[in-house]
């Protein structure tokens, strides 16, 4: 690395502060910046490569189709001087992460089968209402099902409150000896025994001077004021993903800073544990922010290019004409299988 064209690596001074890469024809950081330029020609066919030019139109794509994505201009001090000051880095915020990866890998190994080469999910036999042999059950099966009939006989036994009768108008009254229409104003009164709050007004309007003396006003109205969370509420961790430009492997970078259920940041080996394992510390790493300096989960981009090179080579078989405007789409895209449970909308169909 520091044979052949290393000249070209040099400081001011004379010092090797680069070394050079013969087979990339550019420098690589050995300390500081990297002083080598961004250039101006077009790579993306050829290499999977993006310009700086092209990674902002790129990302202006992104922000236009996906309004959750915005530019930012970073710290002044960390500016890229290549990159306009309002367009350093794209970011959206508070994406939802429900699931941990490992539970991912638990339903992979555990509740699917492969059939006909697709993933199905595995239900235990008539779980879901399958027979033994995979087939759905017929309702009047059902009749003769021991489970279902303990069910019908329990609803048998409680019974319900009202009886629905074809003929209700011609039913025989109440106490004629037939099956009388129902009494409602018993079942007001039944209701009435059902409501805790009822309840609780009947026993404080016996209660005498002591509940009278009493200074809550809602139990005075006879209510009762409960505070409970929301149960309906799920609390997730959530992630700020952020996207810069490598100027040294010229292509698009990840960022990802997470936030437990209560709002606080993640450690690194927490973050982690929402990376495919066969990632973390090889191409997933932490390293400084470079527009803010926080230490942050990130995805080396060292393999960014030949992903893109590919793609590349799949639409131009296809006879579609290669679009760099898109290669942040096809970045997330392929992005997605390092952090499955990361819910980042990717889903759009690349449109030519």
């Amino acid at each position: 690395y520091f044979g052949r064209g290393a000249a070209r690596c040099r400081g001011a001074s004379g010092v090797l502060t680069e070394g050079y890469d013969p087979q990339a024809g550019r420098c690589i950081p050995v300390g500081g910046e990297l002083v080598t330029s961004t250039g101006k020609e077009s790579r993306f066919v050829q290499d999977g490569t993006l310009i700086p030019e092209e990674f902002i139109e790129a990302g202006d794509q992104l922000v236009f189709k996906f309004p959750t994505w915005q530019w930012e201009a970073g710290e002044a001090s960390r500016r890229a001087s290549y990159l306009p000051a309002e367009k350093q880095f794209l970011i959206t915020r508070n994406v939802p992460c429900k699931d941990r990866v490992r539970a991912l890998d638990y339903v992979l190994d555990h509740k699917t089968r492969t059939e006909d080469e697709w993933l199905v999910p595995e239900s235990l036999d008539g779980a879901d209402g399958r027979a033994a042999g995979g087939e759905l059950r017929d309702v009047d099966d059902l009749a003769g099902d021991p489970a279902a009939g303990s069910a019908a006989a329990e609803a048998e036994t409680v019974g319900p409150i009202i009886v629905a009768q074809d003929d209700f108008l011609d039913a025989p009254a109440a106490g004629s000896g037939g099956d009388a229409l129902p009494d409602f104003s018993d079942l007001d009164a039944q209701l009435a025994d059902e409501d805790p709050a009822a309840r609780a007004a009947g026993s404080r309007a016996g209660g005498g001077a002591s509940s009278s003396s009493g200074t809550d006003g809602n139990a005075a109205g006879g209510y009762l004021v409960a505070d409970a969370p929301d149960e309906r509420v799920v609390r997730t961790r959530t992630y700020d993903l952020s996207i810069t430009y490598d100027k040294y492997y010229q292509t698009p970078r990840l960022w990802l800073f997470g936030y437990d259920e209560h709002g606080k940041p993640l450690k690194p080996e927490l973050v982690f544990e929402d990376v495919l394992s066969e990632y973390v510390e090889k191409t997933v790493t932490v390293d400084p922010h470079p527009l803010t300096g926080t230490p942050t989960v990130s995805i080396h981009p060292c393999k960014h290019s030949l992903v893109m090179k590919k793609v590349v080579q799949d639409w131009i078989e296809q006879g579609i004409a290669p679009r760099h405007d898109l290669a942040i789409f096809v970045f997330l895209k392929f992005i997605s299988g390092i952090v499955p449970t990361i819910n980042y909308d990717f889903t759009m169909d690349i449109e030519f």
